[in-house]
Parts: structure tokens; C-alpha cells; sequence
């Protein structure tokens, strides 16, 4: 596993580096658009990012040519948690540092697996 200690690191981005299978981790899904690996810091029981090979910084530099993307991303997303086997969860796009977004890579967080008693 890695540990992000800031948000670029001699100016290429992390996730990139996670993309070219430059940093190790577990991924989950990967096609010729889109991974998928848990996030390092979970927020829930499971925790995975869907996350462009395409450098976008984020939601505010989208252009018209994007939509594909974020469509691709929302169905990996949907694919991803009826494999898990969630009958419920969570799907958040950060965005900008004031929207908690904190690596400057476009990313979609699944969230789940919280107990249905709660």
C-alpha cells in the first residue's frame, strides 16, 4: 500500500502514478478508461475510488467531450457495488479544496457496507 503525503509529487500526479501501475495498490477493476482501488484513508466499511485514466483535474475543468467519462465512472461505480453486493450506498464527487477535494485527479467515491441496523 502507498501513503499520500501531499497532492503532486515532482509535478505528476499520484493518481497517474497509481494508473501506470508506478505505485502499487490493489485494484479492484480496470478497464481502458477507468480503475477502481480501496482509498488509503476509508470513510466506510468499504471505500473504493473509481477514478479516470485520463488526467482531469476535477467536475470544474469538464468539458463537453466529458460526458462519456462521467457516465463510465457512474456505472463502474453501480457494477462495482452489485458485485459487492451492496444494496445501498453512497457516491460522492469532491470538488476543489473548499469541497474536500484533496488529490487533483477527477474521482468518484463508493461508499458502503454500513451495518442496516444503523
Amino acid at each position: 500500500m502507498f501513503h499520500v503525503s501531499g497532492f503532486m509529487n515532482n509535478d505528476v500526479c499520484i493518481f497517474c502514478k497509481i494508473i501506470k501501475h508506478e505505485i502499487p495498490t490493489d485494484f479492484i477493476y480496470e478497464d481502458e478508461r477507468v480503475v477502481a482501488f480501496p482509498d488509503i484513508k476509508p470513510s466506510a466499511p468499504i471505500h473504493y475510488l473509481i477514478v479516470p485514466k485520463e488526467h482531469i483535474q476535477s467536475i470544474m475543468y469538464l468539458k463537453n467531450n466529458h460526458q462519456e467519462i462521467i457516465s463510465k465512472m457512474i456505472f463502474t461505480a453501480k457494477m462495482l457495488a452489485e458485485k459487492l453486493g451492496l444494496s445501498g450506498y453512497k457516491l460522492i464527487f469532491n470538488v476543489g479544496r473548499e469541497g474536500g477535494q484533496i488529490i487533483d485527479h477527477l474521482h468518484l467515491h463508493l461508499l458502503g457496507g454500513w451495518d442496516k441496523k444503523n
